[in-house]
């Protein structure tokens, strides 16, 4: 069987659900399943210096890279056009037994199903959470436009659409959409244990040993609830805590969150980081006391799982599908989209350590059951199996 996986970008600053395909297309190469990617060269405002048009070895799994045309606006640039990848795509597609495509509304992933959708090739979508309600309602005019005229038909001629979670597909429901659908969720490779974490990230950030240490770690964009999630750090002046906020987003988002910070009164006990992978991000996930998401819209939020498997009690909100997971387990506090109840229930996590510890030691155990990538890719092996079986079926027919 031969997958290739299509999604506009890799590029880790286009967040988890980019690298998920990296770690996705790996898991499934460790089971035996050849799978590539193509993408483009996107990386945000800049571009990947990789090589374009040839197969390439790329963290470690087979990726196909094009340049995407980088005009000067903005909106051009996230649609990320690539005449190239759709005359690659056309002459090689039969070479593939069903194609892999993550994300709408980008061109990549648009131009990949009406290939697909005209060579008789089967096809999967996982929509990315761009179903969801508060995505669609972001440029709504445009979007509504954009999926009756070509991405509906997109959506129904797939064999099945690749849910995250229940939330993300009940959500997705509302559109009618004819094609059937499974949920499996992103998996994990689980980082090794960093001796003495706690101690390490106290030095690393220059605070005392015992300061607690309240993380968010994510894309910064609007979607993720800062303007909720500071204005509630800032009713806890009188606690103590260091707030690190660790990601990066466009210039004018970053100075925003930055006027946030400083109106309400915690600039000064905050560690803005920028983007962070590898070691300092595990030493991050593992040297916190709590991790905090307070998103508008979360289709899955591998962030959130990230912090689980490091141990980490979490505070969410019902916007971040896993909240579910995190309320039934008790792997930390569900806050609604308020301030007040996120600061409540910080507040609960700083007064209450080792009710708090509890629950991140619970979140350990429950990765290692049901989210590493061996699990994931062995339901996702069965999936394409089902797949390749119906499709014989149905020629035969």
């Amino acid at each position: 069987m031969k997958i290739l996986h299509v999604i506009p970008s890799i590029a880790a600053v286009r967040g988890g659900p980019s690298q998920a395909v990296i770690q996705m297309v790996k898991a499934l190469r460790d089971s035996d399943v050849e799978a590539e990617i193509a993408t483009t060269n996107d990386n945000g405002p800049n571009l990947l210096d990789v090589p374009l048009g040839q197969c390439t070895e790329y963290q470690q799994v087979p990726v196909w890279f094009f340049p995407r045309f980088s005009p000067y606006f903005h909106a051009l640039r996230e649609f990320a056009f690539s005449s190239q990848f759709s005359s690659w795509l056309w002459q090689v597609i039969h070479q593939y037994d069903l194609l892999h495509v993550h994300g709408i509304f980008s061109y990549p992933s648009t131009i990949a199903m009406a290939i697909a959708r005209f060579k008789g090739i089967p096809y999967i979508v996982r929509p990315f959470g761009l179903l969801c309600q508060w995505s669609l309602q972001q440029s709504a005019r445009k979007k509504r436009i954009y999926l009756r005229l070509i991405e509906k038909a997109n959506l129904n001629g797939s064999i099945s659409l690749h849910f995250t979670s229940k939330q993300e597909q009940q959500e997705a429901a509302e559109l009618n959409l004819k094609s059937p659908s499974f949920i499996l969720p992103h998996g994990l490779f689980i980082p090794p244990i960093i001796p003495d974490a706690r101690q390490r990230l106290r030095q690393y950030l220059n605070v005392p040993t015992d300061e607690p240490i309240i993380l968010f770690l994510s894309r910064l964009h609007p979607k993720k609830g800062l303007d909720y999630l500071i204005p509630a750090l800032g009713k806890l002046s009188h606690y103590r805590f260091t707030f690190v906020l660790a990601g990066s987003g466009s210039p004018d988002y970053e100075t925003e969150v930055e006027s946030l910070l400083v109106s309400h009164g915690i600039r000064q006990r905050t560690h803005i980081t920028g983007f962070v992978k590898g070691e300092i991000k595990d030493l991050l996930m593992q040297g916190a006391d709590l991790f905090a998401l307070t998103s508008y819209s979360e289709n899955f939020g591998v962030a959130v799982l990230e912090a689980i498997a490091a141990g980490l009690p979490v505070v969410v909100t019902p916007g971040v599908a896993l909240a579910d997971v995190v309320n039934e387990q008790r792997l930390g506090y569900v806050a609604k989209l308020e301030v007040s109840e996120i600061a409540f229930f910080i507040q609960q996590a700083l007064e209450l350590p080792e009710k708090a510890k509890s629950m991140g030691n619970r979140g350990r155990q429950l990765i290692f059951e049901k989210y590493t990538w061996d699990q994931v890719s062995a339901k996702l092996v069965k999936t394409y199996s089902r797949i390749q079986e119906s499709v014989v079926r149905s020629e035969r027919d």
